[in-house]
C-alpha cells in the first residue's frame, strides 16, 4: 500500500496540515495539503501546501523566500492530520511577518495581539 492512500483526505481532497518548529517545538501555522502536496513534501523536503484560496499549489516562501525545510512528515491516530515538523527559513512563518499564525491571545473577552512583527510583510512580498 502507498504511504499516501492511508491519509483520509476529505470531500475536498484535502487534509489539514499542522506545522511545528523542529527546535522550539512551537506551532507557528495549520495549513492544508492534497495528495500532490504532500507527496512533493515527502520528495524534495520542502513544505508544500494546497492553497483554498488561490486553488493552486503552495510551495512555502515561494514569494516570501521565508522556506520551510521539513525534518519529519506525521500522521495522527486517525490518518484525518498531518505533522510536519519543520526548520522556518528567516524565522517568520505568518504572512503578517510574525514568527507564528498563533499572535492573538484570547484575554478578557477578546483577542490581544500578543507576538511581534518581525519584519513587515510589505517587505517580505517584495521579494
Amino acid at each position: 500500500m502507498n504511504w499516501l492512500d492511508e491519509v483520509a483526505f476529505d470531500e475536498r481532497g484535502l487534509v489539514p496540515v499542522i506545522t511545528q518548529d523542529a527546535a522550539s517545538g512551537r506551532v507557528l501555522m495549520v495549513a492544508w495539503a492534497n495528495r500532490e502536496a504532500l507527496a512533493e513534501t515527502a520528495a524534495t523536503g520542502r513544505a508544500v501546501y494546497w492553497s483554498r484560496s488561490r486553488g493552486r499549489l503552495w510551495r512555502k516562501g515561494e514569494e516570501s523566500g521565508l522556506h520551510q525545510q521539513v525534518r519529519e512528515v506525521r500522521l495522527d491516530c486517525d490518518g484525518d492530520v498531518v505533522l510536519y515538523v519543520v526548520e522556518q527559513q528567516g524565522g517568520i512563518a505568518c504572512h503578517t511577518g510574525r514568527a507564528s499564525c498563533f499572535h492573538r491571545r484570547l484575554q478578557a473577552g477578546a483577542w490581544l495581539v500578543v507576538e511581534p512583527v518581525l519584519q513587515d510583510p510589505e517587505v517580505i512580498y517584495r521579494k
